[in-house]
């Protein structure tokens, strides 16, 4: 499962970029503002269960203002990446059957479900993106 949780954040981490890059390949797309709200809500997503996972805090309101520009997302978005990748590194089997609740969805699910979650609500939302 490890490793398989490892292929889906390193896939996700490219996928992320490649629409990055796509995003800045084409300068009119970046004043395309739901376009930018959905990246946004991406990131978000991902720094916040990120948090849940690691136990660390996380600044709703920090959060949820939008980036000053593009790069800044760019920016915000490799240093998820980042950390999301420092987690995986160490995770273990025990990391991954921990729960953490959600209150607002009513559920208290393991890690392992978390980020399974994280990758396929990215992917849908890269779809999104896209069309």
């Amino acid at each position: 499962m490890i490793e398989l949780l490892r292929a889906l954040y390193r896939h996700q981490a490219w996928a992320d970029q490649a629409l990055l890059d796509a995003v800045q390949d084409h300068p009119e797309s970046l004043s395309d503002q739901e376009l930018m709200k959905v990246l946004h809500h991406v990131l978000t997503v991902q720094g916040f269960f990120l948090s849940c996972f690691t136990g660390q805090e996380f600044d709703r309101a920090k959060a949820a203002q939008p980036p000053e520009n593009f790069e800044a997302l760019v920016r915000l978005f490799r240093e998820t990446h980042e950390k999301e990748q420092a987690f995986i590194d160490g995770l273990t089997p025990d990391v991954l059957v921990r729960q953490f609740a959600l209150p607002f969805l009513g559920t208290s699910p393991t890690v392992a479900e978390g980020m399974t979650q994280v990758v396929m609500h990215s992917q849908n939302h890269r779809g999104q993106c896209l069309t």
